[in-house]
């Protein structure tokens, strides 16, 4: 695929492919990693409601990816990891807290907090790929966008499995789209919080590459067309957010990721 960018719309309340080719959308009739082909149809960019760019059937994410990430939830969170870890590990989300740029993150009225951001860039899988090597994996890659990987840190704590820190409804923003062409082990990822920049990496730093994760994941299990893999973050993940907080994760050639932070009544 040449380079491009593209995104998923809401059209007519149904879901519909696009190519960005500014200021607009061009509507496709079938995912750009897919045959596919214009329909015609074209909306404003900015004027549309952005959905997440794929609803995967299976969504990955890797654990504990980056050295100042998991020395500084060590410090902070009390946890006893070791840096850099012995292998790359991976962990599982759940496609239902998928919400595109734009929609609300709710903080459950029960969550006590605190309410951590992790800001990380996400690959989407374009291709069936069974025991790929890993100077083959990126070959699968129909290209890049953002997450932001909400935690519940008292859930994550006193639950034995991440069920509801990781995966309550709206805790996995991901867009705005997808930017293919791109380097993924060099690509700069920044947070705000209302404006103020709280974070800022590059996946350069990033202990296991994302070659890596596909054919380590690959060697067990079948990755399927709009498959998503998230590369973990970089640094802390303060300050705590709010209700009513504007939180956006910034990419260059991506865009900007963003979501207000709302208390579910």
């Amino acid at each position: 695929m040449k380079n491009v960018r593209w995104c998923r719309i809401e059209v007519d309340d149904r879901p519909a492919y696009g190519l960005v080719e500014d200021p607009d959308v061009l509507i496709i009739d079938a995912p750009p990693y897919e045959a596919h082909r214009k329909t015609g149809r074209r909306f404003v960019f900015r004027g549309a409601r952005l959905l997440p760019p794929v609803t995967p059937h299976n969504f990955y994410a890797a654990g504990s990816n980056f050295r100042s990430h998991i020395e500084w939830a060590n410090r902070q969170l009390g946890r006893s990891r070791k840096v850099p870890p012995p292998q790359a590990d991976i962990g599982y989300r759940s496609p239902n807290a998928l919400i595109g740029s734009g929609a609300e993150i709710v903080i459950p009225k029960d969550a006590p907090g605190p309410l951590h951001y992790e800001g990380e860039l996400v690959a989407i899988i374009g291709r069936r790929v069974r025991n790929v090597a890993e100077e083959n994996a990126l070959d699968c890659v129909a290209g890049y966008t953002l997450g932001n990987d909400i935690s519940e840190r008292s859930f994550q704590k006193n639950d034995r499995t991440l069920w509801r820190a990781k995966n309550s409804d709206t805790f996995k923003p991901m867009g705005p789209v997808v930017a293919t062409g791109l380097d993924p082990m060099d690509q700069g990822i920044t947070v705000r919080i209302n404006g103020k920049e709280v974070s800022s990496y590059n996946t350069k730093d990033a202990i296991f590459s994302l070659s890596h994760y596909i054919a380590r994941i690959t060697a067990y299990v079948t990755l399927w067309p709009g498959d998503v893999i998230w590369l973990g973050c970089g640094g802390p993940t303060l300050p705590a957010l709010e209700a009513g907080d504007l939180v956006e994760v910034t990419n260059d050639a991506i865009g900007v990721l963003v979501n207000r932070v709302v208390r579910s009544p």
